[in-house]
């Protein structure tokens, strides 16, 4: 029964041809049993033309609508002249005015309303069924129900359809913009991603190439010395993997973060282990904290510490021999402000023109995105006097 269903919904025009001949077949029984009836108007012949074409009519209905309209209105017109009474094959005229209200051009349907209001009052002039004039214009009114019914129904099922199709539309585009942004999301976490690999891999990497090169120079003089750096090289890696452990972890499932394996985000508290960690690498800092700490969001706080960890990457890399810092943090009322300086021959002009245009300056670029996120702003650039400053003014809540 379902594949009967399913074919007759994929070839309409077979069901449409079906009742169409059914529809002339009653017909044709009609004209022949009336024909001889003494007050029966019309002939034979024009009878049967004219079930002919409306039956035609509902064959066709809902391949050419439009079509078949004006075909129905023409025969209509020329049952009138011809004094050809109504007929059962009239019945096309319902259907096809129900098939342009509901699937027509808006000029179809307005044509197929007034032709089917119409429909009933001429015919009652044509023929008259009743002796005096009220009873003629009840039969009218009464004659023009089916047809201003046929039109309301196949309209509402017009309605339904656009509806139908609107939801279908917004519920189309919703799902496209849940990708979109389900794209943006993906897209801003694996930016996040690599800037903290950046920020991890750069910082550590860099004190342990500085702790390898001192070990090997040293290695023969002094061998305590040699092995402190190895130790420090030791502890630098330890702690590059619980960064690379945590950040990988946000690529899995959440069962590991619910287990507690995550380490912390760093924080500003933190920011003193940092400038450690570089003074026992060999370069000098001076780290001082203006105002009073207190506890920040901790978007801002990390924003902070990848900032001086960044900061003095970029020292150890491009300052040079017996170069020094300096790292200044300020609580204002309204914010935290960073201010990380050196003494160095400072960074090629590239990497800090325009966020390093050439594409090596990703620390810088990392830092003006990180700040960004926290609606803060960033300055970059060489120092009077020689060296690299930078500078930065964290809010403690976004601009709008």
């Amino acid at each position: 029964m379902q594949r009967l269903y399913d074919f007759l919904r994929r070839h309409p025009t077979w069901v449409d041809s079906f009742w169409a001949v059914v529809l002339f077949g009653l017909s044709c029984v009609s004209v022949t049993n009336v024909n001889g009836a003494s007050d029966h108007h019309g002939t034979r012949v024009g009878g049967l033309a004219i079930s002919a074409v409306l039956s035609v009519v509902v064959a066709l209905r809902r391949r050419m609508p439009e079509k078949m309209l004006l075909v129905a209105v023409a025969t209509g017109l020329a049952q009138v002249v011809l004094d050809e009474q109504s007929m059962i094959a009239d019945f096309a005229m319902l259907v096809i005015i129900y098939t342009v209200a509901a699937t027509g051009s808006r000029w179809a349907s307005s044509v197929g309303l007034i032709g089917g209001l119409a429909a009933g009052t001429i015919s009652q002039v044509r023929w008259p069924q009743d002796a005096s004039m009220a009873g003629n214009v009840a039969i009218a009114l009464f004659q023009t129900v089916p047809f201003a019914l046929a039109w309301v129904l196949g309209d509402s099922l017009r309605t339904r359809r656009a509806y139908l199709a609107q939801l279908e539309e917004r519920a189309s585009r919703l799902e496209k913009e849940r990708e979109a942004q389900a794209k943006v999301a993906v897209a801003a976490e694996r930016a996040r991603i690599a800037r903290e690999l950046h920020d991890v891999v750069a910082h550590n990497v860099s004190v342990m190439v500085v702790q390898a090169d001192g070990a090997a120079y040293v290695l023969d003089a002094a061998p305590d010395q040699a092995k402190k750096a190895l130790e420090t090289i030791s502890g630098t890696g330890r702690q590059a993997l619980a960064e690379m452990r945590r950040l990988l972890g946000v690529l899995r499932t959440g069962e590991h973060k619910e287990a507690g394996e995550y380490v912390p985000q760093p924080d500003v508290e933190q920011i003193d282990d940092l400038v450690e960690q570089c003074r026992s690498a060999g370069l000098p800092v001076d780290f001082r904290v203006e105002g009073t700490p207190r506890p920040l969001p901790s978007g801002v706080e990390l924003t902070a510490y990848r900032i001086v960890q960044e900061a003095l990457t970029n020292t150890r890399k491009h300052g040079g021999p017996n170069t020094g810092a300096s790292v200044r943090l300020v609580y204002f009322d309204d914010g935290l402000g960073l201010l990380v300086e050196d003494d160095g021959k400072g960074a090629p002009h590239e990497l800090y023109e325009e966020g390093g245009a050439d594409g090596q300056g990703h620390g810088l670029i990392g830092m003006r995105e990180r700040v960004g996120m926290v609606g803060g702003t960033l300055d970059a650039g060489p120092r009077p006097g020689g060296g690299f400053r930078i500078s930065a003014l964290l809010p403690l809540k976004p601009t709008s």
